[in-house]
């Protein structure tokens, strides 16, 4: 397949009369290609479609909206799973950032699928939005340089790109979980259970590092097998919760690296009556009321959209400085009855 080069002098968009340069055809006919109309000879086509490979055009949908009336300013927001509350949280900030300034957010789920990532992320791009907020499933963005290249702003939020150079807005993940490990070790815990996502996450493999440098400041060993990987579901962390407490020297502590685990981590303790310590990296709804004690590290996730999606807009209105890295705050925070 042909590798897409950039039109000569220029960064803007290729357009139709670009394609029909290139293939040696008429406006007319690529028009027809692109619209997926019938008649047109086999050999024109192939002519076409290799000219919009080279040159990577995406057909205008706004410009074939402007003939009907139905135009609005957009940005894409692609977060990773719909029904989790930290996700919510972002996309309700981004949304209220956006219609302050008249934009219409657009909202898609790459659900951790990095191939449904790109298509729905060059889907977005296809549709001409101003501008895209990504929280990203995979780890190579170059598929999006192009787009970068031609103009379109990109913010990454929670989670960094991959082999592709943009605003990114991040937590302090590895401070706050160091944070949270003191606490447990200060308060004389040597063996503290971890229960991770997957390490292939950014977030998780940053709050796993925050976890041995609190271990190592205090001279506590590093030991796996308090260590459980692939904790997914509230469900998952009970479980594992129940494995490491079944040790011979079960753990005196836990960490949960985030909402979910902790949940289930919590759910688990009370149900077994344990009186082992908890600590969760991010706060949850009602954490105030568990019947037990627990600390979370908090932080605020519209905060993180809000910068995110402000950030987008000096984009959208033609702020060209380089792109930056900004990393919010996180604090550790009492939760439940004690």
């Amino acid at each position: 397949m042909s590798v897409p080069k950039a039109l000569p002098g220029t960064a803007r968009r290729p357009t139709m009369v670009d394609v029909a340069r290139r293939a040696g055809v008429s406006l007319k006919t690529v028009s027809r290609v692109v619209n997926g109309e019938p008649a047109v000879a086999q050999a024109l086509t192939d002519r076409v479609l290799e000219a919009i490979a080279e040159l990577g055009f995406r057909r205008n949908d706004i410009a074939r909206n402007l003939r009907s009336g139905r135009v609005n300013a957009t940005i894409g927001l692609l977060i990773e799973e719909i029904d989790n509350p930290f996700y919510a949280a972002i996309t309700s900030a981004a949304a209220q950032v956006a219609s302050a300034h008249d934009t219409l957010l657009m909202t898609a789920s790459s659900e951790e699928d990095p191939e449904r990532e790109r298509q729905l992320l060059l889907d977005l791009c296809q549709r001409r939005v101003d501008g895209l907020l990504v929280v990203p499933a995979g780890t190579d963005h170059s598929f999006l340089r192009r787009e970068v290249e031609m103009g379109m702003p990109v913010v990454f939020l929670d989670r960094p790109p991959g082999q592709l150079l943009a605003d990114t807005v991040l937590l302090d993940n590895r401070g706050g979980a160091r944070a949270g490990m003191r606490r447990l070790l200060a308060a004389g815990h040597r063996r503290v259970g971890v229960l991770l996502d997957s390490l292939s996450v950014y977030t998780m493999a940053e709050r796993l590092a925050g976890v041995r440098d609190a271990l190592a400041e205090t001279g506590v060993g590093y030991d796996e097998a308090l260590v459980r990987d692939g904790v997914k579901t509230p469900e998952e962390a009970a479980d594992a919760i129940a494995d490491l407490l079944g040790l011979a020297d079960p753990p005196t502590a836990f960490f949960g690296t985030n909402n979910r685990i902790t949940v289930g981590a919590l759910r688990q303790l009370w149900r077994l009556g344990s009186d082992a310590a908890l600590t969760g990296f991010d706060d949850f709804e009602l954490s105030h009321l568990m019947p037990r004690p627990l600390t979370v590290i908090a932080y605020d996730p519209r905060e993180l959209a809000r910068q995110a999606t402000q950030l987008l807009f000096r984009r959208i209105s033609g702020d060209t400085s380089p792109p930056a890295t900004t990393v919010l705050p996180t604090q550790l925070v009492a939760r439940g009855i004690r």
